[in-house]
């Protein structure tokens, strides 16, 4: 797969099959992100790979504490206010993710239920968790979390594989410190998981948008 093909066709995955991937897959994918770029090429991340029993853990304990309405505590906190032109767009990938699953907006128990899988982590059998070391004042090492997060889910996506980033997958740090035994001294940045996508599932297939160029480019000449 060309590199334009990978990233036009790349997409937030909301529905895996339960299949997992083998480890030999996952070690390519992050042989091949490694050679991400990073600021002054420090390389700042660190990552953690969970499978298997670990992971059916931490989903069930996850879902287990939003239902109980334990409130996530991130280590880097979710933003809550967008300027109204990212919030509309926040707002629309929103409503055709509901409308796929075919959940009216007055369904307060399906919204509910939905919320739910999202802490299963929609059947994912891989999670990747990024952290950084707390030693490090600078934003710098966020730019550089994103960046090899985007070269993983390409390089899933070259293999077949969907990918999704998902901040509730690091809503709760004191599981994911046990479970996949991650220092104190680190902080959890992010979560993307990975998975063979579920071919019928309609949220996998809406059509998806994106903002016009001119709306986010000013040319200097």
């Amino acid at each position: 797969m060309d590199i334009e093909t990978a990233v036009r066709e790349r997409r937030s995955i909301r529905k895996f099959t339960k299949d997992p991937i083998p480890q030999e897959v996952i070690r390519e994918i992050l042989e091949g992100a490694r050679w991400s770029p990073s600021w002054g090429n420090t390389q700042s991340w660190e990552l953690y790979v969970v499978t298997g029993e670990p992971l059916e853990k931490l989903k069930k304990e996850s879902r287990q504490r939003i239902i109980e309405g334990i409130l996530p505590s991130p280590d880097i906190e979710m933003p809550m206010q967008w300027p109204d032109r990212m919030k509309a767009r926040y707002m629309g990938v929103g409503k055709s993710v509901l409308t796929a699953l075919d959940i009216a907006r007055d369904d307060k128990e399906g919204r509910q239920r939905y919320n739910t899988d999202m802490f299963y982590l929609f059947d994912a059998p891989c999670l990747i968790i990024i952290a950084v070391d707390r030693a490090v004042s600078s934003r710098y090492v966020l730019i550089d979390v994103g960046l090899i997060l985007q070269t993983i889910c390409l390089l899933a996506q070259g293999k077949g594989l969907g990918s999704c980033i998902m901040a509730c997958a690091i809503a709760y740090p004191d599981l994911l410190r046990s479970i996949a035994r991650i220092p104190g001294d680190r902080i959890i940045a992010m979560g993307v998981v990975l998975g063979r996508p579920d071919p019928e599932a309609p949220v996998n297939r809406f059509k998806r948008s994106r903002a016009a160029l001119d709306d986010f480019v000013t040319w200097v000449r």
